[in-house]
């Protein structure tokens, strides 16, 4: 099945904008520290000196950076309290030039009122 170059565009903007590529990131991070850290140490010190934190690689501390530089540049929406200006006491509404009003009793055709002249066909 063939993705085409619009349809990956699409899904790339959707995971960079959902913050997901920083995910793709660390767990490359942690793949290549794992491998690292297999060469020289046994698996449970290895997997210990990966995820602990206190042994970052360079790729992770890069990841923590763009984390917090982008966590600044975010915006914060400020919710404020709606304010009208004041009005009279006399409120008058006009309907919109082209309004036209169809009475009910219109609206509804009266041949939907009145079941059919002939009854159904039957199955032969």
């Amino acid at each position: 099945m063939m993705v085409s170059g619009g349809k990956f565009l699409v899904v790339l903007v959707l995971v960079t904008m959902l913050g997901a590529h920083w995910a793709v990131l660390q767990t490359l991070a942690w793949t290549t520290m794992l491998a690292d850290n297999l060469q020289s140490e046994s698996l449970e010190t290895a997997l210990v000196k990966t995820f602990d934190g206190k042994h970052p690689c360079p790729l992770c501390r890069a990841i923590a950076e763009g984390k917090k530089s982008e966590r600044k540049t975010e915006f914060t929406v400020s919710t404020s309290k709606f304010e009208y200006p004041p009005t009279g006491n006399n409120v008058t509404l006009f309907p919109p030039a082209q309004f036209e009003y169809i009475p009910t009793a219109e609206a509804f055709p009266t041949a939907l009122a009145f079941p059919p002249l002939t009854p159904p066909p039957r199955a032969a």
